[in-house]
């Protein structure tokens, strides 16, 4: 059985309009200068010249607000209508946010707990990848042991090598999805140097570094340092750096009811914002901006870390990027390595 495939840029929109015939198909679209995955149906509305989306994938399977069930005092339990049951596919998604998708599967499909929602949706789509030619500057992905070239999270991983575009089946998914497209045809053995030399080239363009090691250790540390004071001093407390991050995945459960009846929402929720630990009592544990900030780090480079043995961070660089005060997660965690540990009690 052949993984790799390849197919001519010219004949890329025709293969993409005969997916959405048969798929939902997800895809890269540029509007107003943001690029974005949505619904298409036109081969021709997708943009793969792109450095990346500006919202990660994980609204896909954990929408940003989405209804459990609705109940009421004479029907008792219903749950919502069924959604669209057709194949989802996701063309052309970074590395960095696939690789993510796998990091939450160890939130929402862990041996303990399972969350039927997020479960039927991920396990509905098919991932097809794009290596990144040309990283934004803000990429740092390489310091988390991923990169232009990661597959892990793709069922598909595609390398766009000049005029053609080679194909890669990572997972069985991928290959029996590969094995129905037209259009393609076997790779010669200079076309898959080719992209192998392209994602080296990417790899060694990204500057941004910073050392991870021994960051879970460092912060274990760091737990009554005054350093969270100095990271928090900028930080306005939007959390947009949730919101865009890949891998956070902090929500709410709230009843939307009216007299006897109502539905259970799960809305998206952050670590960063000061109601998120406010208890009914009116003590909130976390009540400044500095316990938040500290709370938003170790989970990722500390609780994260002891519980799954992976950061939750991907290095797309969308929380600092996007910041309104540009608080520099690489700087964090420079500063971070850097600060002196505190004398254990």
């Amino acid at each position: 059985m052949k993984k790799l495939k390849m197919i001519n840029k010219k004949d890329i929109t025709k293969l993409l309009d005969e997916l959405a015939k048969n798929y939902r198909l997800l895809a890269p679209v540029e509007k107003d200068g943001i690029v974005n995955f949505t619904e298409v149906q036109n081969g021709q509305d997708i943009t793969l010249d792109f450095y990346n989306s500006k919202e990660p994938l994980k609204k896909l399977f954990f929408p940003q607000s989405e209804t459990l069930y609705c109940y009421s005092k004479e029907q008792g339990r219903t749950v919502p209508e069924e959604q669209d049951k057709r194949r989802k596919i996701v063309f052309g998604l970074r590395p960095c946010d696939a690789k993510a998708a796998v990091l939450l599967d160890n939130v929402f499909d862990g041996a303990d707990f399972k969350d039927p929602y997020y479960l039927e949706k991920r396990e509905n789509t098919i991932i097809c990848s794009l290596a990144c030619n040309e990283p934004q500057t803000s990429c740092f992905c390489t310091s988390l042991g991923l990169g232009p070239g990661d597959k892990d999270g793709s069922d598909i991983f595609i390398v766009d090598i000049g005029d053609k575009y080679l194909f890669e089946a990572v997972t069985q998914k991928g290959q029996k999805l590969l094995d129905e497209m037209t259009g393609t045809y076997e790779p010669e053995d200079k076309d898959i140097k080719k992209a192998q030399t392209l994602i080296t080239e990417s790899e060694n363009k990204i500057k941004k570094q910073i050392e991870t090691a021994c960051l879970s250790e460092k912060l274990d540390e760091l737990a009554d340092s005054p350093i969270w004071d100095e990271l928090a001093e900028k930080c306005i407390g939007c959390g947009i750096c949730t919101y865009l991050c890949p891998t956070c995945h902090c929500f709410a459960i709230v009843d939307e009811a009216s007299d006897c009846k109502g539905c259970r929402v799960r809305n998206w929720d952050s670590c960063m914002f000061g109601n998120f630990t406010l208890e009914a009592s009116g003590h909130n544990p976390r009540p400044t901006g500095k316990e938040r900030m500290r709370q938003r780090i170790m989970h990722k480079f500390n609780y994260f870390v002891k519980n799954f043995d992976a950061n939750a961070c991907v290095g797309c660089g969308r929380c600092f990027r996007n910041c309104p005060v540009h608080n520099d997660l690489i700087k964090v965690i420079e500063k971070i390595n850097n600060a002196k540990s505190e004398p254990k009690k």
